[in-house]
């Protein structure tokens, strides 16, 4: 038995980095929750605070590199450090926002704020202390954390907003969001990079691996993610308030509570993220054994079957509670094997600036997403046409990955010898 397959797997790292993702996440799942509260008290068109979540998304995206390159620089602890407190002062600001150019540019804040907390950073951290055979099972670890979050955030602003303003529940997350900074010994040191690795990283790796057909393909394929992903977030829940068949009051989602459309809507975030729980390690313990390009491809051709079959069928409560269970299964299965496929390509060493640009691809999808959303609900009085366009977008990225070349790309001896 090698040394590598006695390591552990659940190591403070990974459990620190764990428990970050999770409270990250589970305040950002839930913006779709506010959708009609904010929409109702300012009397604003959807497209305005689709439009404010559409700016968190891109932020998220553009500083996903920065703080890569900040951690990379400085060590992690200051990235989460920055991350958690621009994510809390841009959630109580956003309670003082009384007008759309306000809280969207307050957005920006949080947006960053989510990057210095989210997976760019967490994933690499983790993903450069984990053993190469618990690699890719620790990232599904910690990305299944991240939907944990998901499950209770979207019904806990449920409940709080039944007793507090939409305004007092931001402030509550405000507060929340600083627990991550209790976390923070967890993580271990994270030794900054030294100076010639730093030039080495920013310089002649970015520039190889943006010339390199296979990262070119990672990058475009994970814009669809975030499109299907930021749009379901932001706008499922409206969506199943408005499109979705009555709940019997003798049914059995009464029975549990579950009595109007906007609470189904809530419990659908939820239901994703529990079953992504299960999905995203499957799907890291999957990344270890075969080929990460197939396994992405077909986790975008059964989400684009799931999307398409739920449009063209009644929107009912149980085709709602299928489909998410579905989809949830998928939903972040994809972030295990797009990094792990990042690190095995390209190397650990610059893992987390290079994951950081492709995720930048999947938040220009995210931001796509949520403003069209909102844009085309306005134009045509629902969701069915943004819907389509995802349907199209999920079937590109299940084609894309297909000619990536999946080997060891040595980027490291090349920039030496360039």
């Amino acid at each position: 038995m090698t040394k590598a397959m006695r390591a552990p797997l659940f190591t403070p790292v990974l459990i620190g980095g764990s428990i970050i993702l999770l409270i990250n996440f589970a305040l950002r799942a839930s913006f779709g929750v506010f959708q009609i509260p904010i929409a109702q008290e300012f009397d604003w068109p959807r497209a305005e605070f689709s439009m404010a979540i559409a700016i968190q998304n891109l932020a998220w995206g553009i500083g996903q590199p920065i703080f890569g390159a900040l951690a990379e620089r400085w060590g992690d602890r200051w990235s989460v450090i920055i991350g958690a407190l621009l994510y809390s002062a841009g959630l109580i600001l956003t309670a003082y926002a009384t007008d759309p150019l306000a809280m969207q540019l307050l957005e920006v804040m949080v947006g960053f704020g989510i990057a210095g907390t989210g997976f760019g950073v967490i994933l690499a951290v983790i993903g450069r202390a984990a053993s190469d055979e618990n690699r890719s099972l620790a990232l599904g670890i910690g990305t299944a954390a991240g939907s944990a979050g998901q499950v209770f955030g979207a019904p806990l602003a449920e409940v709080l907003l039944m007793h507090y303003p939409w305004q007092s529940v931001f402030v509550i997350f405000g507060v929340i969001v600083l627990a991550c900074l209790f976390f923070l010994p967890m993580l271990g040191g994270g030794k900054p990079a030294s100076r010639s690795e730093l030039e080495e990283s920013m310089g002649s790796v970015l520039k190889r691996a943006f010339t390199d057909p296979s990262y070119l393909m990672i990058f475009a394929g994970f814009f669809s993610c975030g499109y299907q992903l930021a749009f379901i977030t932001a706008h499922f829940p409206a969506m199943v308030t408005e499109m979705c068949g009555p709940i019997s009051p003798m049914g059995t989602l009464a029975s549990i509570g579950i009595t109007t459309t906007s609470t189904l809507g809530a419990a659908a975030i939820s239901l994703i993220g529990l079953a992504n729980i299960a999905g995203s390690i499957f799907a890291g313990w999957l990344g270890k054994r075969y080929t990460k390009k197939y396994l992405l491809a077909g986790i975008y051709t059964l989400r684009t079957i799931a999307a398409a079959a739920f449009i063209l069928l009644p929107i009912t409560p149980a085709s709602v509670i299928i489909f998410s269970l579905v989809m949830g299964g998928l939903w972040l299965a994809t972030v295990p094997l797009t990094s792990g496929l990042v690190a095995y390509i390209y190397g650990l060493r610059y893992m987390g600036t290079l994951y950081g640009f492709v995720f930048l691809s999947h938040q220009i999808g995210s931001f796509l997403g949520v403003w069209l959303g909102g844009k085309l609900y306005d134009i045509y009085g629902d969701y069915t046409m943004v819907w389509w366009v995802g349907v199209g977008v999920g079937a590109f990225s299940a084609l894309i990955h297909l000619p990536v070349r999946e080997a060891p790309a040595r980027l490291e001896s090349a920039a030496k010898t360039a």
